[in-house]
């Protein structure tokens, strides 16, 4: 059993060689929770309804609009409104005959849809990078991070009820706009929704038992680490699950207007509404049930804009105290450039195979969120039976990160598979849904584990700098690569380089178990120079 203080939680590195004789340790490394906000007794334990809005919430932002359809219109209007460069002006790139290249006018010239929509990608991505820096970590104090999910998740409702005005090829640009302005709020909303989990699993009620348990000096810190990062995993793990049950439903839903009016000229814009409503209904409740866990006042002589610039500016200098927390953010910043760039470019050739059918994407994604929420709910059971740690799990998701662009650079030299049949986008969003939907899980549940406690904000925008607004260089590499040479197939051989290179950086050079004391050492540290 490893000697604690009733008010020292795990993270504790006493040394028994360096305990003076009064019992207390040499060195200031006991992790306080009342000083760092590990667990705050002052904090409202988490309720059953309250839990269950946070899940609720997530079912209905599962990315079925502003991820999926919203991309689909937009790249279906600006085909549309394109032509074929081969045949030239005047020539439809749906045409009998079309060469299969397609551009719109662009900056006084042309550009290719594809590299088009990866454009509009990477810009996406560099205002997320703009909105994690500057008020990320801000959302850390008083009760700021709780009004700016609900402000992001408006400004996203908004844009997608929005899509109603898109009618006609000639609005391609609106289209962007609005796609944009969606993707945008839908990705910082992901990120401030994934914040809030680490400190609701420190204030659920088997959470406070088991550092009761731990402080009478029942359990030990390696079993107190274990079980609480099991809940941390069981709310991801199910949040997760909720989200893909939402994805299923709201795809059911689709079909209730596809079908009947499949013949409508603006049934994907009726769908875009329905889909959107879904959210509303799902995700109000959370702002409704929360209940208030403010952190510390803004420090004096800062504001929300500054405060966050200068927390992450003191984050990343104190690098060498996080060394696991910060290779972790580092290759998860590769691999999340390299996976959500992946899915981009698989989603430009599905919509061309298909020619951007609401209905044929409706069943594809079926596929996927069937199998995504079977596996997530197996691969948490597989990993809470034999009690397997978070990071193995996710290793285990990496391997088809990496297969997914090898298998699409294949493409370059065959049209017999390579994402050039319709089988081969079965297959993949069957295993997307596989392994990927665990992945996301697993991947931040790792944050979690590595982030300082009472500093989850400031650590999750860092984190959604890396999962989100890391994107901004693949898109626009590839489509230069794409514009360049006309094939958006020759994009897949730097994606699989770039998740390939993350995936060994992650495998082979984070230690969690040691970054998450190292996490709680300089918390501590921190709130006593504060």
């Amino acid at each position: 059993m490893s000697p604690h203080h009733p008010d020292q939680v795990p993270g504790d590195d006493v040394d028994l060689s360096e305990i003076r004789g009064d019992g207390s340790p040499l060195k200031e490394t006991a992790f306080d929770i009342t000083a760092c906000g590990s667990q705050n007794r002052e904090e409202p334990v988490v309720t059953r309804r309250e839990l269950w809005s946070y899940y609720l919430y997530y079912n209905g932002d599962n990315g079925v609009g502003p991820l999926g359809f919203s991309m689909t219109l937009f790249q279906s209007l600006a085909n549309e409104a394109g032509y074929d460069p081969v045949r030239g002006p005047g020539f439809s790139c749906q045409a009998d005959g079309a060469s299969g290249q397609c551009v719109v006018p662009w900056a006084g010239g042309t550009k290719a849809v594809s590299s088009v929509v990866l454009i509009a990608n990477g810009l996406s991505f560099a205002v997320m990078t703009l909105i994690f820096t500057t008020i990320g970590s801000a959302a850390d104090y008083g009760t700021f991070g709780r009004w700016l999910l609900l402000v992001v998740t408006c400004i996203c409702w908004a844009a997608q009820y929005a899509s109603m005005s898109l009618t006609s090829p000639s609005r391609w640009g609106v289209a962007m706009a609005l796609f944009m302005i969606g993707f945008i709020s839908y990705g910082a909303t992901l990120v401030f929704y994934a914040a809030l989990f680490p400190r609701l699993a420190r204030n659920t009620a088997h959470t406070r038992e088991l550092l009761q348990r731990y402080n009478a000096g029942e359990i030990t810190r390696e079993e107190y680490e274990l079980e609480e990062s099991l809940e941390k995993n069981r709310i991801s793990n199910i949040s997760t699950t909720h989200s893909n049950i939402g994805y299923i439903a709201t795809l059911c839903l689709n079909l209730t207007l596809l079908l009947p009016l499949k013949d409508n000229p603006k049934v994907n814009n009726y769908v875009l509404v329905l889909v959107n409503s879904y959210w509303v209904i799902t995700g109000i409740w959370w702002f409704i049930f929360q209940q208030p866990r403010p952190g510390p006042p803004v420090p004096k002589g800062e504001n929300y804009l500054t405060v966050g610039w200068k927390q992450i500016w003191i984050a990343i200098k104190q690098y060498r105290q996080l060394p696991n927390t910060f290779i972790y953010l580092f290759g998860f910043f590769l691999l999340a450039d390299g996976l959500n760039t992946t899915g981009t470019l698989v989603a430009i050739c599905q919509n061309d195979k298909f020619s951007f059918s609401f209905l044929q994407n409706t069943y594809l994604g079926l596929a996927q969120a069937i199998t995504s929420t079977a596996s997530t709910l197996v691969f948490w059971y597989i990993q809470r039976y034999w009690k397997i740690s978070t990071k193995r799990m996710f290793v285990v998701t990496n391997v088809v990160t990496i297969m997914i662009p090898l298998w699409g650079m294949v493409g370059i030299w065959t049209q017999k598979f390579g994402f050039h049949n319709a089988w081969e986008f079965w297959a993949y969003n069957v295993l997307f849904g596989l392994f990927q939907a665990p992945y996301y899980a697993f991947s931040q549940t790792m944050m979690a584990e590595l982030t300082p406690p009472g500093f989850d904000n400031m650590f999750f925008g860092l984190f959604g700098l890396s999962n989100r607004a890391s994107s901004m260089i693949g898109p626009n590499v590839i489509q230069a690569i794409i514009d360049k040479s006309g094939d958006n197939w020759m994009g897949f051989p730097f994606l699989f380089a770039l998740c390939a290179a993350a995936s060994l950086v992650i495998w082979f050079f984070v230690d969690v178990e040691k970054g998450r004391r190292e996490a709680g050492v300089w918390a501590e540290n921190k709130r006593k120079v504060a």
